[in-house]
């Protein structure tokens, strides 16, 4: 975290600390957030059990089944951390009139709350980082907010053609169209990193900053 007396300039964080603070920006705007990078978080939840990808193994698909029967009852998901990012899409409903976290935080209840979009919009920079072979994340495609069309747990639909982008419920849309939304990729499972790609992510990452108190240094010595 870099942080001066009057905002947070940059935080990153992995796994589930990225939906955390994303929650954060949406909820808690002052002091205001102005880059966020998360690696491998769950943005959209998740609908597998680590390193067993339902859709391809029957013995995981019976996993999955068994952990629908409890994932959404009210006690679970008060005091159970996992429970609140399990995300199904053969439920939909279910799905988002139970979980309190993970629909909530995405704005998928009935009652939107326009404050969030308003929030996350403010970020100067957000950077999502997907592991390409990543065996945690099911489906790992949650880590760029894309997640399986609702009703069937095999298609993964898009970004730009979800709900959550479309009717810019949580301000990616915004974000994306001035350019502050960026998508980044880095080979290998879930949080490794070759040293090399920890360089290349790190001055990616900071050079955004550098960009940002430049405009910054620009506009107070105008004034």
């Amino acid at each position: 975290m870099i942080q001066n007396s009057k905002m947070v300039t940059m935080l990153l964080a992995s796994l589930k600390g990225g939906e955390f603070l994303r929650a954060v920006a949406q909820r808690c705007p002052d002091p205001p957030m102005k880059n966020l990078v998360t690696f491998g978080a769950q943005h959209q939840g998740v609908f597998g059990f680590p390193n067993c990808p339902g859709e391809m193994v029957f013995f995981c698909d019976i996993v999955r089944d068994l952990l629908n029967y409890g994932a959404y009852v009210d006690f679970v998901q008060e005091f159970l951390v996992q429970a609140q990012y399990w995300h199904d899409p053969l439920h939909f409903d279910t799905y988002v009139e139970k979980s309190k976290f993970i629909a909530e935080i995405n704005n998928e209840k009935t009652e939107k709350n326009a404050s969030y979009a308003i929030n996350l919009a403010k970020l100067e920079n957000f950077v999502l980082v997907k592991h390409t072979e990543d065996s945690m994340v099911e489906p790992r495609e949650s880590e760029h907010f894309e997640f399986y069309v609702p009703g069937q747990a095999d298609v993964i639909l898009p970004l730009r053609e979800s709900p959550i982008y479309v009717e810019d419920r949580i301000g990616l849309k915004a974000l994306d169209e001035a350019g502050k939304l960026h998508f980044m990729e880095v080979e290998g499972d879930h949080l490794q990193f070759s040293r090399q790609c920890s360089l290349t992510i790190s001055l990616k990452c900071f050079s955004k900053i550098e960009i940002y108190f430049d405009n910054y240094n620009r506009k107070k010595k105008k004034k």
